[in-house]
């Protein structure tokens, strides 16, 4: 340990205090929970005292260490606010006055951010079951021990951690700033990319297929899966939730069998905030069946292909026309209400060119959002990485 550092149990900088008060039908009360991770306290719920059904609650002070026995091992680790200041918290919720001659009030806190504290409470738990009825006992915690170094010092790191911890986050608002322009450019390019005006509609040129209505009671736990509205994503269909129906009954429905290459729109709230669900069909989703409520693009005509088709779907030239402005998840559409939309299709050489450089705009959204998955990723890295030098006396 770094020199002028010490071992100290808890118990020596942290002393359990009781601000108990009988609850009182005609008051109110703010009670307060405590985040997960050492996101601090909350206000959960305001309550009645008729809604209480503990006989004692106990009152919260800026300042105060309050934990939840339940979920130490998750990290319920707080140190109250100035918001936090006269609520109050159930008999779970031990509190505790900080030392503050040898203890930085911050410095507890970020001790109790690490993975390696809420693994070590998980380990000094006992209860009915190894993790939601845990239970970590205050002299278990006050028999825990902190690394200490001189309140300077203590004050000179947390400083540092925090200086550090706010280039992190700017880096992240960075980031996210970025992912949402080159959305937002994706988004510009391929509305501009579709010819606008004329006098044609979608019908023109597709129909819409509306599924058969399969009825609950025909379904089995093995058989033809069925697509329905659960299931269609963002490009891909989504099997996590599967229906099906015999084997021996999907011979009556060969009009609803899907193929390859199908699209399919949902016609249930067709807009969510992540955006449109509509997919292409693939091989490892065959067999299948169309269930009603999900349309399925029939072509008329062969002067329309049917990847240009799709990518105007995933466009503001549909999404606009079923959402004018109006809000994420308009709530159904009908195969009419598509038909009738305007769509003017340019000749197949042309649709080829867009489809081309959609593509290319698309593979590039798709570098860039891989690039800030793994920025993400190292960022998340990041603040624990500090958090353990500092506590090593490294930082």
């Amino acid at each position: 340990m770094k020199h002028g550092w010490e071992m100290v149990p808890l118990g020596e900088v942290l002393v359990p205090i009781s601000r108990e008060e009988r609850v009182q039908s005609e008051r109110q009360y703010q009670v307060l929970g405590a985040h997960w991770y050492a996101e601090g306290l909350y206000t959960k719920e305001q309550k009645d005292g008729s809604e209480i059904a503990a006989e004692k609650v106990y009152r919260v002070e800026e300042g105060d260490f309050v934990y939840n026995r339940l979920f130490a091992w998750k990290g319920s680790f707080a140190i109250a606010t100035r918001e936090n200041h006269g609520c109050y918290v159930s008999n779970e919720f031990p509190c505790f006055a900080v030392e503050r001659k040898r203890l930085d009030l911050q410095f507890l806190r970020y001790y109790f951010s690490r993975e390696s504290a809420w693994t070590e409470a998980l380990g000094l738990s006992s209860g009915g079951t190894p993790t939601s009825r845990n239970r970590l006992k205050e002299e278990k915690l006050l028999g825990m021990s902190i690394p200490l170094p001189p309140l300077t010092e203590q004050r000179r790191i947390v400083a540092k951690v925090e200086k550090l911890a706010a280039r992190i986050e700017e880096s992240r608002h960075l980031r996210r700033i970025a992912a949402q322009e080159s959305l937002a450019v994706s988004d510009a390019a391929s509305s501009k990319a579709f010819p606008a005006g004329g006098e044609s509609k979608v019908g023109d040129f597709v129909e819409i297929q509306s599924g058969y209505a399969f009825k609950s009671e025909w379904f089995s736990d093995s058989g033809i899966r069925l697509v329905r509205n659960v299931n269609i994503g963002h490009g891909r269909i989504e099997w996590a939730d599967v229906a099906r129906i015999p084997e021996d009954m999907s011979y009556q429905f060969q009009r609803f069998a899907l193929g390859v290459g199908d699209i399919l729109v949902s016609l249930d709230r067709p807009l969510i905030s992540t955006g449109l669900k509509a997919v292409r069909v693939q091989d490892e989703d065959l067999p299948s069946l169309l269930l009603q409520r999900v349309g399925r693009v029939m072509f008329l005509r062969d002067d329309v292909l049917p990847d240009y088709f799709y990518k105007w779907l995933n466009s503001r030239c549909f999404t606009g026309a079923i959402d004018p402005g109006r809000s994420n998840g308009v709530p159904h559409i009908s195969p009419g209400d598509i038909t009738r939309i305007p769509f003017v299709p340019p000749p197949l050489s042309e649709q080829r060119r867009i489809v081309a450089y959609l593509d290319d705009l698309q593979a590039k959204v798709d570098v860039l959002k891989a690039q800030q998955t793994q920025s993400a990723a190292e960022l998340d890295a990041l603040l624990p990485s500090i958090l353990d030098k500092a506590f090593k006396g490294e930082l």
